[in-house]
């Protein structure tokens, strides 16, 4: 069985000083020092997530994974100011298309773009494509409060139209106003508070009213051929779908309704959470052609990433679709 994972993370010893240099080492936005101490000794080290030869290969190697698609984790530098963020941008994906090279057969790479100018965005997009081969591009939570339906950004989702790639969005720290307001309570400490905005709700929540601004956006009618792909088995909002089209439908002004955009543009992957009852779901709202596996390596080493694909109720031809032919068909891969 061929496998392929597209939402695995990948740094840059270089870009990452680079960063530093240029806006100094400062502690996350929006997180408590003592949730900052808790990701310091719960994440992965630098030297894991820069790796790419040694326990990467090895990782995959375990587990029978043929290819990742690398993306940039934390230290991306998507959000910076566009005066330092366009060039560092390109160094990054420069980076990041080096290691794909050295060794094409095991990896494939989505671009990081400086959000923060889009025409500079899309020119970057284009080059990444067009010149360095990348797969797509990866767009972490949002920038300076803005969704990503904002008509700022409009150019990076045209190119990415043009080019037939896909725009992969990723859950990123949610504001310390709606931390506050859902998650915090005297009751548990800040490190719970902090779990719970992030990684264990807070921005998966945040990441699919995201894609759901997307679709009410309606910019699905002016690109039709925009894919996005949402992790975290679609950041809840597959549980929604009709729900979504009973209450919205007859107000949003678009020409399909909420489900048909999200069943027709939206891809699904597992990011790691490797359920077969949430498996199952998501065959039956999205199909087998819009689900498309992922471990989110380095930050999830499940050992049941490769066990899982032998234990579920997909017809054989279901199973390769989810375990590499959507991502070849998406990505380019071939």
């Amino acid at each position: 069985m061929k496998i392929i994972t597209v939402e695995e993370h990948f740094e840059s010893a270089k870009v990452t000083q680079a960063i530093n240099q240029s806006v100094g080492k400062k502690a996350m936005p929006n997180v408590s020092k003592e949730m900052l101490h808790y990701m310091q000794t719960t994440l992965p080290t630098p030297e894991i997530m820069q790796d790419v030869t040694n326990q990467r290969i090895a990782f995959m190697d375990k587990y029978e994974i043929d290819q990742q698609i690398l993306s940039y984790g934390n230290s991306s530098p998507q959000n910076l100011d566009p005066k330092v963020a366009v060039k560092l941008c390109q160094e990054a994906n420069d980076e990041l298309a080096k290691a794909v090279q050295d060794n094409p057969t095991r990896f494939g790479g989505l671009a990081v773009l400086p959000v923060s100018d889009p025409t500079a965005a899309a020119t970057e997009l284009k080059r990444a494509v067009n010149e360095l081969h990348l797969n797509g591009v990866l767009l972490k939570g949002n920038y300076q409060g803005k969704f990503f339906d904002d008509p700022f950004f409009f150019p990076i989702f045209e190119a990415a139209s043009q080019l037939d790639v896909p725009v992969y969005f990723h859950p990123s720290f949610i504001p310390t106003s709606v931390t506050q307001h859902y998650f915090a309570n005297d009751n548990w400490s800040d490190v719970v508070t902090g779990i719970l905005s992030s990684a264990g709700y807070g921005w998966h929540m945040d990441v699919g009213i995201q894609v759901m601004r997307m679709i009410v956006s309606g910019i699905f009618d002016k690109l039709p051929n925009l894919k996005l792909v949402s992790g975290h088995w679609g950041e809840l909002v597959p549980m929604f779908l009709e729900r979504l089209d009973d209450e919205v439908n007859a107000y949003a002004g678009l020409k399909k309704s909420f489900s048909d955009y999200y069943r027709n543009n939206v891809y699904v992957t597992p990011s790691g959470i490797l359920s077969k009852p949430q498996l199952n779901f998501l065959l039956a709202e999205m199909g087998p052609e819009h689900l498309i596996y992922s471990i989110d390596y380095p930050y999830k080493q499940p050992e049941n990433a490769r066990t899982f694909l032998d234990n579920t109720d997909l017809t054989p031809d279901q199973l390769e679709a989810f375990t590499h032919g959507n991502a070849e068909r998406i990505f380019h891969l071939n």
